[in-house]
C-alpha cells in the first residue's frame, strides 16, 4: 500500500460514527392541532391576537447558570408556556413527529430507539432573543435538543449553533401553513437565538433521549472530527507533489450497497462519518472526491469436486454448483462504475479501470464472498469453467493536479467529451493559448496521444467504418490551433496504420494548419502506409486534398504519385499487407476519385494513373471496375476535357465491342456426350384444373368420363394411363424414361436399389421390393401422386 494510502487509513480509524453537531431544515407536513389552556386552538400562521394572548398567559423564560436558575432579561428575553398547558394531537402527528426525530437522529449520527419529550412552548415577540448558552441534561439519557418552529410571519430570530470552532446559522422561517421548520443539536453545543425584529416566533422545544437504558450513563456528545480532517487534509495536500504514488486511491466502505441505493445520503454508520471527514478534507486540499462501485470480475477454469456433476438424479442446481471449485483464474478485470458526487450531481464518468495497489488496504477484497458466481459444465473440447464478480462500494480520491492523468485512464469515451468541454469553454472565454483552459486541453491531448490505442499486433490496427474518434480528436486540435498535437497525431497515429476513411475530412483540415512542406511529407506517409489496406479511402483522401485551399497541403502531385505507386498491379504478386489483413479490393469509386484528382492536379499524372489501371485487367476488371467507373465519369461535365477519362471511355467501349463479337457460350454443366435439352414443365392434370374448358372437349378421346387432355394424348400414342387416372386393376403406366426409350440408360446409371424418377434425371432411392413400381402410383384413395400434387 502507498504511504499516502497508509496515512489515510490510519487517520480515519478513529471515525466510528457519522453525523454533525447540528442539523436543520424545513419540511411540508400535516400540521397538528395545538390547544393551549387560556388561548384555545392555535391558527397557522399564528394570528397576532392569539400571539398576544399567549404572551399574556406566559411567563418569562429563565436560564441556568451552574446549579442556579435565573431570570435576566439582558440574557434571555422570551416567553414560555409549560408543557402541561399544551396539548398536541391530530391524525398524522405521531407519524410526523417520528419522521422529524429520525431526520434529526440521522443528521446527528445517532442510532437506536429515541424518544422526544415536549419540554416547553416558547413565544418570541419583537425584541426577544437568547444569548449564547448550553442546554443542561434535563432528563436521564438526554443527548440533544430538537426545536420545531411553527408557521408564522416574523423577521430575525435566526438560530446559531457553535461547536469545536465551527459555527452554523439556521434561518428557520416557515410561512406556509403546511410547513414546519426543525433543528436539532447536541446538548453540549453552544447556541443562541438572534433578536426577532418583527412579528412573533413560536417554537416547540423537545428533549431527545435514548429509550435503551443499557446505554452508558454519560451523555452522548457531538462527534468532533476536526482534528482528523486537518490530518487528512495535510496528507492529501502532500499527495499532489509526491513521487511514486498512484494517481488515485480507493477506500472500500464497510457496509454493502446496491447500485440503486448508492449515494452519499444513503451511507450508513462509520461510512457516513468517513464521508463527512473526506468531503471537508478534500475541499481544503483541492482534491476530487467521489463515491463509486468497485467491482472485480474473474473467469477461468473449474474442476469437479465430486464424482457425479450437475445433472445427477435428485440434485438441484445449487447442489450441483457445490460440486465445482475454482481451478485457475485466466482473466481478471478491475472496474469502477456508478459514479456519484457529494452534491448529488452527475459525475459524467464512464467505467474506470484501477489497479490493486490503489486499494486502501490492498487486501480489502481478500475475505469477501463473491456477489455472483456461476460454474459451467464441460462442453465439447472445453473443460468446466467459472465466472464470478465481487462488488463493494468505495470512496475514490485524487488530487486536482492529477485529474487529467486519472481521466486518461478511463479511455477515449471519457477523455474526448472532457476535451470537448475544455475546448468549448476556452472558445467561449475568447482566451489565448496562455490561458489555463488551453494548457489543460494541451496536457490532456498529450496524455491521450501517448495512450492512443496502438500495438505491434497487426490486427489491433483494424478499425470499423463508423469509428470517428480520430476525426474528433483532430478536429478538436484544429479548434484549439494546436499545431504540435496535430503533427504528433498524423505522424504517430495516422501514418502508422491507425487509419480509416472516416478520418479523411479531419486529416485534410488538420494538415492544412501545418507548413506546406511538412503537410506534404505527412500526407505521403499516410497514403503510402495505408493504401494497400485502404485503397478506396486513400483515393478519397487524395480527392479531398485537391479540394483544399490552393497550396495548403503543398505538393499534391507528389501525394498523387505515391498513391499510384502503391496501387496493386500483378494479382499474382500482390503485396501482403500483414498476416490478418487482405489487400483492398478495387472499387469503381476509387477509379473515379483517382482520375478526378489526378486530372485536376496534372494531366501527366493522370496519364500515369490510367496507364496503371489498363495494364492489369485482372486486377482492375473491365466489367466490374473500369466500365462502371467510365459510366460514372461521364456524369461529370468537366471530365469531357480530361484525356485520361477519354482513354478510359475508349478502353471500355473497345472491351464491350470485343465481348459482343464473341459467340454465345453453351449452357454450363451439360454432359458433352448428351444433346442439350431444355427442361420442360409438365401440363397439369385434370385434378389440378377442375372444370377447365378443354377438359370436357377431350373426354371422349380419353375414354368414358375422361376429363384429362394429357390422358387423351397418351391414349392416342398407345401409352398406358397414369396411375392416378387408370381404373383399378390396370397395370402401371410407363414413366417418362420408358416413354422416351431412355429407361435402360437411366437404370444403368442408377445405383443398385434405386430407379430413375420422372423429374429431370433425378434419382429416387427405392427399397428392393419397390424397384419395379412406377413413379405415378395413386394412394389407396386414388389421390394424385406427389409429383402431380406439386405441379411437376
Amino acid at each position: 500500500m502507498s504511504s499516502i494510502g497508509a496515512k489515510l487509513v490510519e487517520s480515519l480509524r478513529s471515525v466510528e460514527r457519522p453525523g454533525d453537531f447540528c442539523v436543520g431544515g424545513i419540511r411540508e407536513v400535516f400540521m397538528p392541532a395545538i390547544d393551549v389552556d387560556g388561548v384555545g386552538r392555535i391558527a397557522f400562521p399564528i394570528l397576532p391576537a392569539q400571539a398576544e394572548r399567549l404572551v399574556a398567559i406566559a411567563e418569562a423564560a429563565p436560564y441556568g447558570r451552574g446549579e442556579e436558575t435565573l431570570v435576566d432579561r439582558k440574557v434571555r428575553r422570551t416567553w414560555q408556556v409549560e408543557s402541561a398547558r399544551v396539548r398536541i394531537g391530530g391524525r398524522h402527528w405521531e407519524k410526523t413527529l417520528g419522521e422529524l426525530v429520525d431526520s434529526v437522529a440521522l443528521g446527528l449520527g445517532v442510532s437506536g430507539a429515541i424518544a422526544a419529550d415536549l419540554y416547553k412552548l416558547l413565544v418570541y415577540d419583537a425584541g426577544s432573543f437568547f444569548v449564547d448558552h448550553r442546554d443542561t441534561e434535563k432528563v436521564p439519557g438526554m443527548f440533544a435538543t430538537m426545536l420545531l418552529v411553527l408557521p408564522s410571519t416574523h423577521g430575525g430570530g435566526e438560530l446559531v449553533v457553535k461547536h469545536a470552532g465551527r459555527e452554523v446559522a439556521l434561518d428557520l422561517h416557515p410561512e406556509d401553513p403546511s410547513e414546519i421548520a426543525f433543528a436539532g443539536f447536541y446538548a453540549d453545543c453552544v447556541h443562541e437565538v438572534r433578536p426577532v425584529t418583527t412579528g412573533f416566533r413560536l417554537t416547540l422545544v423537545y428533549n431527545l433521549r435514548f429509550v435503551d437504558k443499557s446505554r452508558p450513563p454519560s451523555p452522548l456528545k457531538a462527534p468532533d472530527y476536526r482534528s482528523v480532517e486537518l490530518r487528512v487534509a495535510e496528507t492529501l495536500r502532500n499527495w499532489a507533489s509526491a513521487e511514486d504514488e498512484p494517481d488515485k486511491l480507493i477506500l472500500p466502505l464497510e457496509h454493502a450497497y446496491t447500485p440503486a441505493e448508492l449515494s452519499f445520503g444513503a451511507l450508513k454508520g462509520a461510512d457516513a462519518g468517513v464521508a463527512s471527514v473526506l468531503v471537508n478534507a478534500a475541499a481544503e486540499a483541492d482534491c476530487d472526491f467521489h463515491l463509486a462501485l468497485v467491482s472485480i470480475e474473474e473467469s477461468g477454469s473449474a474442476e469437479h469436486t465430486a464424482y457425479y456433476g450437475y445433472g445427477r438424479r435428485g440434485s438441484s442446481r445449487d447442489e450441483a454448483e457445490e460440486d465445482f471449485r475454482v481451478s485457475e483464474v485466466f482473466d481478471r478485470a478491475l472496474i469502477l462504475s456508478e459514479w456519484r458526487r457529494p452534491d448529488g450531481g452527475e459525475a459524467g464518468f464512464d467505467d474506470f479501470p484501477f489497479s490493486e495497489d490503489e486499494l486502501c488496504p490492498p487486501d480489502a477484497f481478500d475475505d469477501l464472498a463473491p456477489d455472483e458466481e456461476h460454474f459451467h459444465e464441460a462442453t465439447g473440447n472445453e473443460g468446466a469453467s467459472f465466472e464470478r464478480t465481487y462488488r463493494r462500494a468505495g470512496f475514490v480520491l485524487w488530487p486536482a493536479a492529477r485529474r487529467l492523468a486519472v481521466l486518461n485512464q478511463a479511455g477515449l469515451r471519457t477523455t474526448l467529451p472532457y476535451l470537448e468541454n475544455l475546448t468549448a469553454r476556452w472558445e467561449a472565454d475568447g482566451a489565448s493559448i496562455e490561458s489555463s483552459l488551453w494548457r489543460d486541453a494541451d496536457e490532456l491531448s498529450g496524455r491521450m496521444l501517448r495512450s492512443w490505442p496502438r500495438s505491434s499486433w497487426p490486427r489491433s490496427s483494424w478499425r470499423s467504418d463508423d469509428d470517428a474518434e480520430a476525426g474528433k480528436m483532430l478536429d478538436l486540435q484544429v479548434r484549439l490551433g494546436n499545431v504540435k498535437r496535430i503533427e504528433e497525431f498524423l505522424a504517430e497515429i495516422s501514418a502508422e496504420g491507425r487509419y480509416a476513411a472516416a478520418d479523411n475530412g479531419a486529416i485534410v483540415r488538420a494538415a492544412a494548419l501545418l507548413p506546406p512542406a511538412r503537410a506534404t511529407e505527412l500526407m505521403v506517409r499516410i497514403v503510402g502506409r495505408n493504401a494497400p489496406a485502404h485503397l478506396s479511402a486513400c483515393g478519397d483522401l487524395l480527392l479531398r486534398s485537391v479540394a483544399a485551399p490552393t497550396g495548403a497541403l503543398g505538393d499534391l502531385a507528389r501525394i498523387g504519385a505515391t498513391l499510384i505507386d502503391a496501387m496493386p498491379g500483378d494479382p499474382t504478386k500482390r503485396e501482403k499487407v500483414d498476416e490478418w489483413t487482405r489487400p483492398a479490393s478495387v472499387k469503381p469509386g476509387f477509379v473515379v476519385d483517382l482520375l478526378t484528382a489526378t486530372s485536376r492536379i496534372d494531366a501527366g499524372l493522370a496519364a500515369r494513373a490510367i496507364e496503371r489501371l489498363l495494364a492489369w485487367p485482372k486486377t482492375y476488371g473491365p466489367d466490374d471496375v473500369l466500365t462502371p467507373a467510365a459510366l460514372a465519369l461521364v456524369k461529370l461535365p468537366e471530365s469531357k476535357s480530361w484525356p485520361a477519362a477519354a482513354r478510359l471511355r475508349q478502353a471500355s467501349l473497345d472491351h464491350l465491342q470485343r465481348r459482343i463479337a464473341l459467340p454465345l457460350e453453351a449452357p454450363r454443366g451439360l454432359d458433352q456426350g448428351q444433346p442439350a435439352r431444355l427442361p420442360m414443365r409438365r401440363l397439369p392434370c385434370a385434378r389440378r384444373l377442375p372444370g377447365s374448358a378443354g377438359s370436357t372437349a377431350v373426354a371422349a378421346e380419353g375414354g368414358p368420363g375422361s376429363t384429362d387432355p394429357c390422358r387423351a394424348k397418351r391414349a392416342a400414342r398407345g401409352v398406358r394411363p397414369r396411375s392416378h387416372d387408370r381404373k383399378a386393376g390396370q397395370p402401371p403406366r410407363a414413366c417418362r424414361h420408358q416413354e422416351s426409350g431412355q429407361l435402360p440408360a437411366a437404370r444403368k446409371a442408377a445405383p443398385s436399389g434405386s430407379r430413375a424418377c420422372s423429374g429431370a434425371g433425378r434419382m429416387r432411392q427405392r427399397r428392393p421390393e419397390q424397384r419395379d413400381r412406377a413413379w405415378h402410383e395413386p394412394d389407396e384413395q386414388g389421390s394424385p401422386c406427389r409429383s402431380c400434387r406439386q405441379g411437376r
